[in-house]
């Protein structure tokens, strides 16, 4: 018919045309369109169920507030305040990702990001851009092609066991993915609902009607279709622009006083809120933001930009809460609204590098109120020069920071690392080799966390890299593949949940980079060192500032004005989400939050247990100081470190959740 575009439905959950650029429902039936629940008081059932996810990336528990989140704040009051909250470790958004996606850990998931290596082919596919994907060197998973590229790699089992979102098709719930490239996508890899994402629009359904509805797509996601970009269109990744100071790597928080990802998340909510969710209603949707993440990593947390970063997207819950209400949904909806991790900010100890001012483009004198210069760290150049009889390998090749590297109390500039093209202030490590040798290493660096593969799986390699990382303190708790035994000083993989069954893919070594929680930058509490370079804010250490994050909920199923002061964790999201919606995830190892819902256990019929474990001693080491690079010079009063890691265990009715709380290493 004449000004009617027909657009081609990919099953019955999706079927829609457009008329006159408005979306109408094809089946209100199918697509649950009925917003309003008319069976008498009390929740719906699960049929008549619409559930929102919506990640916040990085909120830290102390950010929400009435001045930065006031919606945050009345959904909080209103609803349920999960008090004890604890992110999946490593504290990275690819591996929270995957727990969301599946309620279980690593261990049972077999999922390892945000950055990881597989000893793979150079050219293994396309990325989103289009780029090949190198799986010879470590790849970053924030990509739908490189996922695409390794579940390849792994015969289509990226990620072991079933998902939230499989579940919810196999039972013919319309779903939809939103948000983040590679995080949201983890959620419905297989393509089996609705994706909007920033370099993805799929099906061809949505991606018809995005255009249809005026809005312009994302810059990539043409691509897709086998169509070009067009040269005009957004690229929503939240990465641009930040302030810098004169050396053109190091973010300026004194200038920075916006978020750079706030422009590209309302893109994102505005597509969600005028054309998927109007023309689709999904029955569960998840929706994952960049803020107050990027921005954090940018300028670090506390500060004017990440300050700027938490109104943005609260003002677009805000957005989200009324379209929401203006489709009928309210009754019917329940909403969770839950961070990936928590947050810190990048430096080393203030006693070693304290705090100085910023102006002019450059760094000034010592000031408590000022801002970190020091905290990075690269763990492939140190093992170099340590000269250990060991290569190390990371596949970031030439790596220019001058401010962040160390800047001493007095006023000395570290460098740690070899020197690129004769540039003060540059690192360099070779790529991985497509043959690596028997006292090789890959250091995979992320952020707070590393893993470290030994492809020999040679024991005393494994022992004299272990023995390194303890005599310096850029490094913090050490864990350890079972295939070698108890080696002084560290705890096994299985303390964390890292190691599957069979050992299939686990890296044989991973190090949370020293933190100290109570550290205080720009009035906020908790500082690490990190292995990404540029960044003044950085998550994936054992740190409580980063393990313990945000979730509150509200909707017909939630108690109101209930704070939860039981231990939980992102793995229970899935389970909760499944049990709201009626449906079955027998592999899991998260639990049903039923304390919070209504009519829900008590929470005197929980009981609860903090454990501390501590690992043997490993003694007559040389503590290396961060100050000094080369490692001539230790630190005479330690010679000794050792491992405490906490956890809580709740237990009821025969079953059992353990969360950990964090870790720490003990040098003395």
């Amino acid at each position: 018919m004449e000004g009617e575009q027909a657009l081609m439905p990919v099953s019955p959950e999706y079927e829609v045309s457009s008329v006159g650029g408005r979306l109408l429902c094809a089946s209100l039936l199918a697509l649950g369109c009925s917003g309003a629940h008319r069976g008498g008081e009390g929740p719906p059932p699960p049929d008549a169920t619409r559930v929102i996810v919506f990640v916040w990336d990085g909120l830290r528990p102390d950010s929400v507030t009435a001045e930065d989140t006031p919606n945050l704040v009345r959904l909080r009051d209103e609803g349920v305040l999960f008090q004890e909250h604890h992110a999946t470790y490593p504290t990275l958004t690819m591996m929270n990702s995957a727990a969301f996606a599946t309620g279980s850990y690593p261990a049972r998931n077999a999922f390892y990001g945000n950055t990881t290596w597989v000893a793979g082919r150079p050219d293994a596919g396309r990325a989103a851009t289009g780029a090949p994907v190198d799986l010879q060197q470590p790849v970053f998973t924030e990509d739908y092609g490189v996922l695409d590229a390794l579940d390849g790699f792994y015969g289509g089992r990226l990620v072991l066991g079933g998902t939230l979102f499989e579940a919810a098709q196999k039972a013919g719930i319309s779903t939809a993915a939103v948000g983040k490239v590679g995080a949201a996508y983890l959620q419905d890899r297989r393509r089996g609902g609705l994706i909007l994402e920033e370099r993805l629009v799929w099906p061809r359904a949505l991606f018809e009607a995005v255009q249809a509805a005026g809005l312009p797509l994302p810059y990539f996601a043409p691509l897709a279709f086998g169509q070009s970009p067009d040269a005009g269109a957004p690229d929503p990744t939240g990465v641009g622009p930040v302030v810098r100071l004169a050396d053109g790597v190091t973010p300026d928080p004194t200038r920075g006083l916006v978020s750079p990802s706030n422009p590209d998340d309302a893109y994102l909510m505005r597509a969600l809120t005028e054309v998927l969710l109007p023309g689709f209603r999904p029955r569960l949707l998840l929706v994952w933001l960049r803020n107050p993440d990027t921005t954090e990593h940018a300028y670090g947390p506390g500060t004017a930009g990440s300050r700027d970063a938490l109104l943005g997207q609260d003002a677009l819950l805000g957005q989200l809460l009324k379209a929401v209400d203006r489709l009928g949904f309210s009754a019917t909806t329940d909403v969770l609204v839950v961070s990936d991790h928590g947050h810190s900010s990048v430096s080393g100890p203030l006693g070693l590098f304290p705090l100085r001012g910023l102006a002019d483009g450059g760094v000034t004198s010592v000031d408590a109120a000022g801002y970190s210069v020091s905290g990075e760290v690269r763990t492939a150049d140190l093992l170099n020069r340590a000269q250990l009889g060991l290569r190390a390998f990371d596949g970031l090749g030439c790596v220019f920071s001058p401010v962040l590297s160390g800047i001493t109390a007095s006023g000395e500039a570290l460098y740690p690392g070899l020197r690129c093209a004769e540039k003060p202030g540059t690192s360099r490590v070779e790529a991985v080799p497509s043959a690596v040798g028997p006292r090789d290493v890959v250091v995979v660096a992320n952020g707070g966390s590393e893993y470290l593969y030994v492809p020999s799986h040679d024991a005393e390699v494994v022992r004299t890299l272990v023995r390194f990382l303890q005599s310096r303190e850029e490094y913090g708790p050490l864990f350890v593949a079972r295939r070698y035994g108890e080696l002084a000083g560290t705890l096994p993989l299985d303390a964390v949940r890292l190691e599957t069954p069979s050992g299939e893919r686990t890296p044989d070594v991973v190090v949370s980079l020293a933190f100290d929680a109570e550290a205080l930058v720009q009035g906020v509490p908790g500082t690490e060192y990190s292995s990404s370079p540029s960044n003044r804010g950085m998550h994936g250490s054992t740190s409580p500032r980063d393990v313990h994050n945000t979730l509150i909920a509200k909707g017909p199923h939630f108690r109101r004005g209930f704070w939860d002061t039981l231990p939980s964790g992102n793995v229970d999201i899935a389970p909760t989400v499944a049990r709201l919606l009626g449906l079955q995830l027998p592999s899991v190892d998260g639990r049903v939050l039923e304390e919070a819902l209504q009519d829900g256990r008590t929470l005197e019929s929980y009981v609860e247990e903090t454990h501390r474990r501590t690992s043997s001693t490993a003694d007559g080491l040389h503590i290396r100081l961060s100050t000094d690079p080369d490692g001539g010079v230790t630190d005479p009063r330690h010679t000794h470190y050792r491992i405490e890691l906490e956890t809580r265990t709740l237990r009821w009715a025969g079953q059992s959740a353990t969360y950990l709380d964090w870790a720490r290493a003990v040098r003395d």
